[in-house]
């Protein structure tokens, strides 16, 4: 394994200012990579000197401690500085530059997810997020009165209140089941849903992380049952992609929704929607498309003006995501979930509502303290520690969201382990 003066070695060849991740943060991402030489990513999980570099790619407030990454994260600087410079160019003479010359960018974009989620560019949409597309399939999916869509007590909200709509609207019914937290099984999970299918069922929402415990599902267990009994499935994969490697050949679903400001780190309000191609002339758009555009996977684009800055960034996201490499994200990931998780664990005074196998759960995990509120914990934290947590209240469980991400370090994972080890012990104060 590299020490850190090799690695540094090795990295300056690249450039003093790219070291520093000043100017060139892809050129350290890219030189860390070459230097960690043939270590597995577990092995990689655990090296500071490695991660060290990865940090420094990020303009971050540190006096504070960021466990909340689940709902969007920080994007790194060379992202920024791609977002702000064609700001700066649309700005100058929107007419054109933004329209004419910054615009067709998105074809580049939108070639470059396909690619990194194994799918054919022609059936990838750039959308603002993953409620957005999402909503694309829950309201463009022919529906009539009585049908039945089903889905977990746990997804997140919006996409609840989207279908109580269609309920409203449509006359839809909306069916709901309960699973524990941990689930003790992907087996126990797709048995839920083949026993909440009935002969009236047409939809089934399924998250394939939920951003409550981080409790991962058998995506293509449960596509390729719905498949046979001719059901669409809906894949919420909001909090998923760019968090451990996802292809579409490991799910083969028909329609993926995605929030790309999340682990993939581009900027604020972008996502994508997969369609598959042969659903793509079925799925009514969100907002409307001229008939021309009926087989054209652009005709979710259609949302009026909008800045093209932001969705041509995520092409430096995208850039920055494979000089780390998926793999190693997902191994630093349970590397940092495992740290805390196990120390707690230890400790019966604690919860933990996730599990730890390792095809159960990423970076998403959730943890209550025994006989002590929720809420007044996260603030406790907050507000005496500067350490930033979810609260999550849930009808059955509850505890806090704990998501670190790249940029976070061990110290900042054992800070929050030492504070929730305190309150344990000592109570919250009065």
């Amino acid at each position: 394994m590299a020490t850190r003066r090799s690695f540094l070695s090795h990295v300056g060849a690249a450039s003093a200012a790219a070291v520093a991740f000043r100017d060139r943060a892809i050129d350290v991402v890219e030189a860390a990579g070459s230097a960690a030489g043939g270590a597995s990513p577990a092995e990689i999980a655990s090296n500071e000197d490695y991660w060290r570099e990865i940090q420094g790619a990020f303009t971050l407030d540190r006096t504070m401690i960021n466990l909340n990454n689940g709902g969007v994260c920080p994007s790194p600087r060379v992202v920024m500085d791609a977002l702000k410079r064609y700001l700066d160019q649309s700005n100058q003479a929107p007419v054109w530059n933004m329209w004419q010359q910054l615009e067709p960018g998105i074809e580049g974009v939108r070639r470059d997810l396909a690619a990194e989620f194994g799918c054919d560019p022609e059936e990838m949409a750039i959308t603002r997020n993953a409620s957005e597309s999402l909503e694309i399939c829950i309201m463009g999916l022919d529906l009539k009165a009585g049908d039945e869509v089903l889905t977990t007590n746990q997804d997140y909200p919006r996409m609840i209140t989207a279908w109580k709509q269609r309920e409203r609207r449509d006359g839809v019914v909306l069916k709901q089941f309960s699973f524990p937290v941990p689930a003790p099984s992907m087996d126990d999970l797709y048995e839920r849903f083949v026993k909440g299918v009935t002969p009236k069922t047409k939809v089934i929402l399924i998250c394939h992380i939920t951003n409550l415990t981080g409790q991962i599902f058998p995506v293509k267990r449960v596509c390729e049952f719905a498949r046979s009994r001719g059901i669409d499935v809906i894949v919420d994969g909001a909090h998923a992609f760019g968090q451990w490697p996802i292809k579409h050949k490991d799910l083969d679903c028909d329609f993926y929704g995605v929030s790309l400001h999340k682990w993939m780190l581009a900027p604020i309000g972008t996502g994508f929607l997969y369609v598959r191609r042969n659903r793509i002339k079925s799925l009514w758009p969100l907002m409307a498309a001229e008939a021309k555009q009926d087989d054209d996977i652009r005709k979710y684009e259609e949302i009026g003006t909008h800045p093209a800055a932001n969705h041509n960034a995520i092409a430096e996201a995208v850039f920055f995501h494979r000089g780390i490499g998926v793999e190693r994200k997902a191994a630093r990931f349970r590397y940092l979930r495992d740290r805390w998780m196990k120390r707690l664990a230890a400790n019966p005074k604690f919860v933990i509502n996730t599990s730890f196998d390792p095809q159960m759960s990423c970076a998403i995990a959730n943890v209550g303290i025994r006989d002590v509120d929720t809420g007044k914990l996260h603030m406790h934290l907050w507000t005496k520690q500067r350490i930033f947590t979810v609260p999550i209240i849930h009808a059955e469980f509850h505890g806090l969201r704990v998501t670190p991400n790249v940029y976070t370090t061990v110290g900042e994972i054992d800070a929050f382990a030492e504070a929730m080890e305190q309150v344990a012990e000592k109570g919250l104060p009065a």
